[in-house]
């Protein structure tokens, strides 16, 4: 039987031949890149409040795209990688927490099937019994790997667990793990609302610039909006898949966040921008559109921000 994939809102496309990805490598060959600066870790993770902490929410980095995040009484983790590489790249800085120090966790959100937002031994590591929420399509894949609380969504989808709200929302972007499985899972973002302290976190995923970003602005009122600014170079060739720091700035105004925490960066080395250029492009265009400086929050790894 035919499988299903999965697509964009307005059908966008996203699809690369190969002359398009030889062309980008052989450009890359030619760019020297300076990957020595990248986001210091926290001296200051306090792994005992964590492990004992159910009714102050919080927001720690662990790296990436992957956040430990306590809300509603509910321990979550988004996009598990602690991987030490990313194919042929050796992973740039340790994760914020080990995976070893981590709390028992409730809830795994994933936003699509990229290995850089995907690693199923990641996910073996964890303590706890989690529910594993997943996009439309990756619940089988589950299965198969011996993962039984899995539960599959599709965008505008939402699930409550104990007090926090579990919303699935769209993203523009394109799924993959192997040579046959191209777009036969889908992807999106997470709502994460806090029913409690009534607060709401939008952890974006993976996405190109797109028109939906001002649809989820209007259903929900986001607190804090964790972004990605990195792999976004070069543009041509990661556009529709990968919003750039200027990018990431409009989503965050169309989705009407207060708080702009930037991820997907100084992890791993996907593409060919920096984590210094990403950082530099980011606060300069912060300052152009003369935003308030203090509605930026760059987390340090494994800083706990308390909201």
């Amino acid at each position: 039987m035919r499988r299903k994939r999965f697509t964009n809102l307005n059908n966008v496309q996203n699809k690369k031949t190969w002359d398009h990805f030889v062309r980008w490598q052989k450009a890359r060959r030619t760019a020297a890149k300076d990957y020595s600066f990248v986001i210091s870790k926290s001296n200051q993770t306090d792994i005992e409040f964590l492990h004992g902490n159910r009714t102050q929410p919080t927001i720690t980095w662990i790296g990436h795209a992957t956040f430990f995040i306590q809300a509603g009484g509910v321990n979550i983790v988004t996009d598990p990688v602690w991987a030490n590489r990313m194919a042929m790249h050796r992973r740039l800085t340790l994760p914020g927490i080990s995976i070893m120090e981590m709390p028992e966790i409730e809830v795994v959100l994933i936003s699509h099937s990229h290995y850089d937002h995907l690693h199923f031994n990641s996910i073996r590591g964890l303590r706890g019994n989690p529910n594993y929420l997943v996009p439309e399509g990756l619940g089988p894949k589950f299965l198969r790997k011996g993962f039984k609380r899995v539960e599959e969504f599709k965008w505008w989808d939402h699930k409550l667990i104990n007090q926090v709200k579990l919303s699935f929302v769209p993203a523009q972007h394109w799924s993959k793990r192997t040579p046959w499985d191209t777009n036969t899972s889908h992807w999106g973002g997470w709502i994460i609302e806090d029913l409690v302290q009534e607060k709401t976190i939008y952890f974006m995923g993976d996405s190109g610039y797109f028109p939906g970003f001002k649809e989820i602005g209007k259903q929900f009122r986001i607190d804090y909006a964790l972004i990605p600014i990195g792999a976004y170079e070069p543009e041509w060739f990661m556009g529709r898949q990968h919003v750039s720091p200027e990018e990431a700035i409009r989503a965050f105004l169309d989705v009407q966040g207060e708080t702009f925490i930037p991820m997907h960066f100084s992890t791993f080395k996907l593409a060919d921008d920096t984590p210094w250029e990403a950082l530099v492009r980011l606060q300069a265009e912060w300052k152009r559109r003369e935003l308030d400086k203090n509605r930026l929050k760059i987390l340090k790894l494994g800083e706990i921000l308390l909201i």
